[in-house]
């Protein structure tokens, strides 16, 4: 970003300032399809994105949404999500996630991604073994754990490292928080999507691909309308944009 737009804000610089600030991404899609495993895949054509340079925190006290909140909400409104007979909300463990989730779509199925849910475990099994042989079997035991559902067992073995490892405790306490999202055999068998890849994918599509080249330096205002274009593009909604913009334009003049 421009110095300007990130004056005294804290970041991850050794000074503890900021350089950059972070943009947030809805996307919606259907997944009705299925591939030669019967697993589910998204349906072509069925994804759309929102996002933003926008907060998604707001008080207490605010009968407001925040503004990143409101953009989920009108998103899911255009694409009907509320009457979806099986409406699902995927995302890694942030709680303010989570939050926003059970506030906007209370009916919704809630799942821990589950590549996010193996990357913690890996961080933990190179934590505790490093370089060693042993590193790779523990890791992949846990992930079968994982993937059929055994987290009672997943947990035990975390166990054996807690009191040594500070990943560990908290990797435990990261799965009890998530545990009623990391039910995978139950999902699979109900056809839903257990990853974020659709996500991921639309953060570097929608956002790394034109907004983090080398040398570039925004500003808010400057990369969210560069965002909201990329995101009407991609969406199958530029016409769309246009015409609104052309509409507005003649009701000012």
């Amino acid at each position: 970003m421009r110095t300007q737009e990130v004056a005294d804000r804290a970041g991850k610089q050794a000074d503890g300032s900021a350089k950059t600030r972070e943009a947030k991404l809805v996307t919606i899609w259907t997944a009705e399809s299925r591939d030669a495993e019967g697993q589910p895949v998204r349906d072509p054509g069925s994804i759309t994105y929102s996002a933003a340079i926008e907060s998604a925190a707001t008080l207490d006290t605010s009968p407001d949404l925040s503004d990143f909140a409101a953009r989920v909400q009108r998103e899911a409104s255009r694409r009907g999500f509320t009457e979806a007979q099986r409406p699902v909300v995927l995302g890694d463990g942030s709680a303010w996630i989570w939050n926003s989730a059970t506030e906007l779509f209370p009916q919704a199925t809630q799942i821990l991604d589950r590549f996010h849910a193996k990357e913690h475990l890996s961080q933990v099994g190179k934590i505790i073994y490093g370089d060693r042989p042993e590193g790779k079997p523990w890791i992949q035991a846990r992930y079968d754990e994982l993937d059929e559902g055994r987290l009672k067992s997943l947990v035990q073995a975390l166990h054996g490292h807690p009191g040594q490892y500070k990943e560990a405790r908290e990797c435990v306490r990261y799965i009890w928080n998530n545990r009623h999202r990391m039910r995978y055999p139950k999902f699979h068998k109900q056809g839903f999507c257990t990853s974020t890849g659709v996500v991921e994918a639309g953060c570097k599509v929608v956002i790394g691909t034109r907004l983090k080249r080398a040398g570039m330096h925004w500003s808010v205002k400057g990369a969210n309308t560069i965002i909201a274009l990329r995101c009407s593009r991609l969406s199958g909604r530029f016409e769309d944009f246009w015409e609104r913009r052309s509409e507005r334009k003649q009701v000012a003049a």
